[in-house]
């Protein structure tokens, strides 16, 4: 199987997991989706007053060596065991995810164009922007209604590690990108991705 993965980066709040789930809604089991999220670190040894100071949009904070790992085996035809990150508590929770190979595999997060070794097992690098005020409005609604976060706490958050980081490691990898979306519910570039997906997996001649 000539698995093809692609990779959908941006920043928090751009809409790229808008984007990554209309692909996965479409397609269903027909391809695979891993979200770098839940590759945070474990933090089991950490107090949890310590672990809500943790600079989660730092590269640091995730554990992209296992998530180099899981791709390269999906790449080769073995199912992996993804974690899953609990955001009530800071921490990974006891749970894992089965991630089946599948012809397409769509990973998303904030950093997937930010490493190197993961840029190297990507077949399509996409970037999804999104004005910074539409950006923050977002990320205010899903940690309060997702997340069970405080207001106060979410834009402390965002002024102290979220912006600069972003301005750091995320928006830099867009130059990466083959391709740059102006938003995730953009329904032109979505369709065209759609299309391609389509034909991957019909593996038909005809479409460059």
């Amino acid at each position: 199987m000539n698995t093809v993965i692609i990779g959908v980066a941006g920043g928090t709040g751009s809409g790229k997991s808008t984007f990554t789930n209309r692909l996965k809604n479409y397609f269903g089991d027909q391809i695979s989706v891993v979200y770098h999220d839940n590759y945070y670190k474990c933090q089991d040894n950490i107090p949890f007053e310590q672990r809500v100071k943790t600079n989660y949009d730092h590269p640091d904070a995730l554990e992209t060596d296992l998530l180099v790992e899981h791709l390269t085996d999906l790449k080769n035809g073995k199912a992996v065991k993804c974690p899953v990150y609990d955001y009530t508590v800071h921490n990974r929770s006891d749970k894992f995810i089965e991630i089946q190979p599948r012809k397409i595999i769509v990973v998303e997060g904030i950093m997937v164009l930010q490493d190197e070794r993961v840029r190297n097992l990507l077949d399509i690098k996409v970037y999804v922007e999104a004005d910074a005020d539409e950006r923050i409005l977002r990320r205010v609604l899903r940690d309060v209604e997702e997340r069970g976060r405080d207001l106060r706490g979410i834009i402390d958050q965002y002024l102290t590690t979220v912006k600069p980081m972003h301005y750091l490691y995320v928006e830099p990898t867009r130059a990466k990108a083959d391709i740059v979306i102006n938003s995730g519910k953009n329904d032109v570039a979505y369709d065209l991705f759609r299309h391609k997906i389509e034909w991957l997996l019909a593996d038909e001649p005809g479409m460059p």
